[in-house]
């Protein structure tokens, strides 16, 4: 099901220029491999570790066969597969009404985000950013991938035409995995809204794609992802075998939440922060 409408550039500009500050926004529930960051108490670009803290704006980069896994302070987390850069753009929790929203930049690679409870409370305030395209998250499961491995997905897509010209370092893969119509325990199904340009294409039910193929061009889609699409995407964020090998189960897709990174000293190697939730 889609809805096609018009978003004002106006709205996307004060997403993208929403200032970033210290804030700390979460931590590193999982580092695999070769990951880099800039951090607050390390401005200097930097092997990341396990409890280290994010702060808004700091720059995240991870090599070939490696994955990263943050925790927001909220309990959303977003994976990051290999060859990626990501940034925390905006972050606003106001754990008294348990309510929030995320601004995140992917630049390039792959990506899962995970909705906290919280961000429910915010529908439609959350976005990803794509060089080429904006994702609206109301409640989800949502992955993408940005670059070569978007053009090789979407070539092996029947539902895709495939007369695309593809920008190889832009082109765009957005999934939303779910939750679907059976979601329990209260959730509502997952739901995104993908602009590019000055038209925004929402999409509902799991399973749905966008395919963006690079600038100016139009989106494509809704479709249903095959299962080799959705496989392949789920390799890219899967923790890899010794030998660069995605494994068969990745525990990061298993146990995105891990509470005890809040419960049980978060920054304890840095000295904690209070005022933000991590002891």
């Amino acid at each position: 099901m889609a809805r096609y409408f018009i978003i004002p550039g106006a709205a996307l500009i004060a997403i993208a220029a929403a200032p970033a500050s210290a804030q700390t926004v979460g931590v590193n529930a999982a580092v695999v491999n070769d990951v880099r960051m800039t951090t607050l108490a390390n401005p200097a670009v930097h092997k990341a570790m396990v409890k280290e803290r994010v702060s808004l704006g700091n720059d995240i980069v991870t090599g070939r066969a490696s994955v990263l896994q943050v925790l927001l302070l909220d309990h959303t987390s977003f994976t990051v597969g290999g060859n990626a850069r990501i940034k925390v753009d905006r972050f606003v929790y106001d754990p008294n009404r348990s309510a929030s929203s995320v601004g995140l930049s992917v630049a390039k690679g792959a990506f899962r985000f995970i909705s906290g409870k919280p961000l429910h409370a915010n529908p439609g305030q959350s976005a990803i950013r794509t060089p080429i395209v904006s994702i609206g998250i109301r409640g989800t499961i949502v992955e993408g991938v940005i670059g070569a491995d978007a053009i090789r997905i979407a070539r092996g897509e029947a539902a895709i035409p495939q007369s695309f010209t593809a920008d190889p370092e832009n082109a765009s893969l957005i999934f939303l995995r779910g939750p679907g119509a059976g979601a329990q325990d209260g959730e509502q199904p997952g739901a995104i809204d993908v602009t590019s340009g000055m038209i925004t294409i929402s999409v509902t039910g799991s399973g749905k794609a966008m395919f963006a193929p690079g600038p100016g061009q139009p989106l494509i889609g809704p479709f249903a992802l095959s299962a080799w699409g959705s496989a392949a995407l789920s390799d890219l964020l899967r923790k890899p075998r010794r030998g660069g090998a995605p494994s068969a189960e990745s525990p990061l897709a298993q146990n995105p939440v891990v509470d005890m990174f809040f419960q049980a000293g978060a920054g304890d190697s840095k000295g904690g922060d209070p005022a933000n939730g991590i002891p």
